[in-house]
């Protein structure tokens, strides 16, 4: 490519001029001092901070560093040109205009260069070898500004000619400005206009690792000049973009303000200093330079005095002076070695400064500051490296626990880590559904509901009255079955006395009383059934449709609690599948996983649901058909019932206690004796109880016979429904469930086949925001390590 270089400014041929003038590598005499006694100490200290900036452990840890800040034409980049020996790439007042041409465009005309907007960092070493040169481009930051690894990329070769230095470092600003674009091409001469840049300002910087001869163990970042305004073509966004990238350095404790104030302009005008008293307010950490001495209006020499003697604005590390060859002396060719005797002459016998006291003297001239910067620099990290140390460790533990906080991390193996989670996952769940000896268990939540269902099917018990229904209101209430008592875990509130309920607290024990829901069923009304229920049958037959009909109806009660405990027992086992899922898979990829194992888990709980619904209609259908082979117990309960009736019918029944007080009087009676004797002697055997059973017989028996059928048939069919709807429910919903489940799973996942890797790999994939966590956290973490192990290399 060709540069073809258009108008340019007197500062900038006097700067190529004074470039070219540069002694060769080899040259003898320095820029600056450097002790023989303590150049080793100090370099090692040197080289201990630059290798841990070059672990970008900087945004970390306040490492030590000097800032080198000024506003624009305050001379600062000369002051840098005599302390490393380079040209820097600047402008100075008025922008360069220039014409170049890019293999992408046409010839460009009139485009703006305007001053560098990046860093840039030089690493001084003195070194008995040839001057040598190697530029690296350190980017930090992504072209968003969001921190990134550190990575350190040579650009180009070293180089050993000075006057080669200032274009290399004018395209590695180009590259750092466009990271997105291959920085080779800039290297080999790829031009852009500053408004087709990628980015227009970066905190990402140009590093120049500067050793030779003539140079002083030292290390500093030149920062873009403060601006106060910007011309017609300039970008008001500027003014704050310097500041805040100056601020973000020089705010840091550890941070030396190496502070560069023109003698040519009004001291408090200069925004660079009321930037650095605001975070330097008590001068600690800033060392004053004043630039352009020659350029003082005559008679204004004692207020920059003032400032030397550290009369106003004191500094603890002082006020320093330095004279620059001006553009005149570069253009006739002066060299290094004539610059700086150039200086020393100006020192030496202009006035005033040349009056000042002997000890002022060690404030004048770039040799003595830059001595006395790579001191104050040395010296700064010897003070810091404890702290450092401990810092480093603080942050590395600080930084492992962050990412342990973290969720793992995805798996190299997704399909084997699929498959892993979901066995856990299963074998977790079949514990579960089995039951587990926990008072939450699965199954014991369930229990409860099933005793819950338990007492409501009981409570459709019909509530038959041995009584007429107009004699409701004199009668008093049943006296519990005491048969019942001993073979039911529920007792009847309705079907027991007040008085008699002292006597089975005991065999209750703490359980509540079930109230029967169905109305009172009175013996009349039984009666009255029965008789409309008869056809063709004879006078002393009922037919069966009558229990069949009570039957039927407290069947049909049954569904409702029956539905209910489906229902429970569904919900229960989806929250607990719920928060399963929740355990095992919400760590995993973006929630997509535990989306679609929740869903494929609820499917199957949904065909299994489906099966048991089925097998308790199923149930409800048999019930509603009266019929048990449980002869017995069907037997027992319906004598046992129709004894229950009776004896209450008879407590409750005036006519019939009468007879049988009689019945106990006549015992002592010569009568009932009479009697007695005279049936005997017909071969008649009796007792004086059996003398009742002459009376006439109860018109209502044959209702007293429904009524215990009915009753007695409620307590097999009802002992057989509440165990055969808790079974069917835990067969096929609660154990069921895990039948079929794995390969529900695998099938409904696909993480089985040729693409599964690609399909477990995007299940595993994790949310952006964790993953750029994780990222940042691990780069952290490997900078920080990066950085233990360069002091543990300074402890060797």
């Amino acid at each position: 490519m060709s540069f073809t270089p258009g108008t340019s400014t007197d500062s900038e041929i006097a700067s190529s001029a004074f470039s070219d003038s540069l002694p060769s590598a080899g040259t003898n005499g320095g820029v600056g001092l450097s002790d023989p006694a303590t150049a080793s100490q100090r370099r090692a200290m040197l080289d201990l901070i630059n290798r841990l900036r070059n672990t970008g452990v900087q945004r970390d840890i306040d490492l030590p560093m000097i800032a080198v800040i000024g506003n624009q034409s305050a001379g600062k980049s000369s002051l840098i040109e005599s302390i490393s020996g380079i040209t820097l790439p600047r402008s100075q007042g008025t922008c360069t205009r220039c014409v170049w041409y890019s293999p992408s465009r046409s010839i460009v005309a009139g485009d703006l260069f305007r001053p560098w907007r990046c860093p840039t960092e030089c690493k001084l070493t003195q070194a008995d070898s040839p001057w040598t040169c190697v530029v690296k481009l350190h980017f930090i930051t992504d072209e968003r500004g969001s921190p990134i690894k550190a990575t350190n990329i040579a650009f180009g070769d070293a180089i050993f000619s000075k006057a080669h230095v200032e274009e290399r470092i004018r395209r590695a600003q180009r590259a750092i400005l466009n990271p997105n674009t291959d920085c080779k091409k800039f290297l080999e001469g790829y031009q852009v206009t500053s408004s087709a840049n990628e980015m227009s300002f970066s905190r990402n910087y140009v590093s120049l690792e500067i050793s030779g001869r003539e140079l002083a163990d030292l290390s500093f970042v030149d920062l873009p000049g403060l601006i106060a305004s910007v011309g017609r073509a300039g970008d008001a966004n500027d003014i704050d973009l310097v500041k805040n990238l100056v601020t973000s350095y020089i705010e840091k404790p550890s941070c030396l303000i190496l502070l560069t104030v023109a003698c040519e302009t009004d001291f408090e005008n200069q925004g660079a200093h009321h930037l650095a008293k605001q975070y330097d307010p008590k001068g600690k950490r800033t060392v004053g330079v004043l630039t352009k001495p020659d350029r003082i209006p005559e008679g204004e020499e004692e207020s920059w005095i003032r400032l030397i003697r550290n009369e106003v604005e004191p500094l603890d590390n002082n006020w320093y002076c330095v004279k620059q060859p001006s553009s005149h002396d570069i253009t006739l060719g002066i060299n290094w070695i004539d610059a700086r005797n150039m200086e020393k002459q100006f020192f030496g016998a202009k006035k005033p400064w040349s009056g000042l006291d002997s000890h002022l003297h060690q404030l004048l001239g770039t040799g003595r500051l830059t001595e006395r910067l790579s001191v104050i620099l040395a010296e700064l990290i010897a003070r810091r490296l404890p702290e450092i140390q401990d810092e480093l460790q603080t942050i590395i533990i600080q930084t492992r626990g962050d990412l342990g906080e973290l969720p793992p991390a995805p798996s190299k193996n997704p399909v084997g880590e699929i498959h892993r989670v979901l066995k856990e996952f299963t074998r977790e769940l079949s514990e579960l559904l089995k039951g587990t000896p926990d008072e939450e268990g699965l199954v014991q939540t369930i229990r409860s509901y099933s005793e819950a269902f338990k007492r409501e099917v009981y409570a459709t018990a019909p509530n038959f009255m041995p009584w007429e229904q107009k004699d409701s209101l004199l009668r008093r209430k049943l006296s519990p079955p005491k048969f019942l008592s001993n073979e039911e875990n529920v007792d009847t509130e309705d079907e027991g006395d007040d008085d008699e309920d002292e006597d089975d607290d005991d065999d209750r024990g703490s359980r509540p009383p079930v109230k029967l829901r169905g109305n009172a069923i009175y013996i009349d009304q039984v009666m009255r059934r029965a008789q409309k229920g008869r056809t063709r049958e004879l006078p002393d037959y009922y037919p069966f449709v009558v229990q069949a009909d009570y039957i039927s109806t407290i069947v049909k009660e049954w569904q409702e609690p029956a539905v209910e405990l489906f229902e429970a027992v569904n919900s229960v086992i989806k929250e607990r599948i719920g928060k399963m899922v929740e355990e095992h898979f919400a760590h995993l990829g973006k929630g997509g996983l535990k989306q679609a194992v929740l869903m494929i888990v609820y499917d199957h709980l949904d065909e299994a649901a489906s099966r048991t619904k089925e097998k308790i209609d199923w149930l409800l259908q048999v019930e509603r058909a009266p019929a048990t082979l449980n002869t017995y117990y069907y037997t027992d309960y319906r004598d046992k019932f129709l004894a229950y009736y009776r004896g209450c019918r008879e407590a409750n029944n005036s006519t019939m206690s009468n007879i049988r007080r009689l019945a106990t009087e006549w015992r002592k009676a010569d009568t009932v004796n009479k009697a007695l004797s005279s049936l005997k002697e017909l071969g008649i055997s009796a007792e004086a109880d059996d003398l009742a059973k002459l009376l006439p017989a109860d018109p209502l028996e044959v209702a007293l016979g429904i009524m215990a059928s009915v009753r007695g048939y409620f307590q097999v069919a009802y002992r057989r429904f509440v165990d055969m709807i808790p079974l069917a429910i835990d067969y096929e919903m609660v154990r069921g469930l895990e039948r079929g489940l794995d390969e529900a799973l695998l099938e409904g996942l696909q993480v089985t086949g040729e693409d599964a890797h690609e399909r477990c790999a995007a299940m595993l994939q994790e949310p952006a925001a964790i993953s750029s966590k994780r990222q940042e956290l691990s780069k952290k973490l490997e900078r920080l390590r990066a950085a233990r192990t360069e002091l543990k290399r300074l402890s060797v």
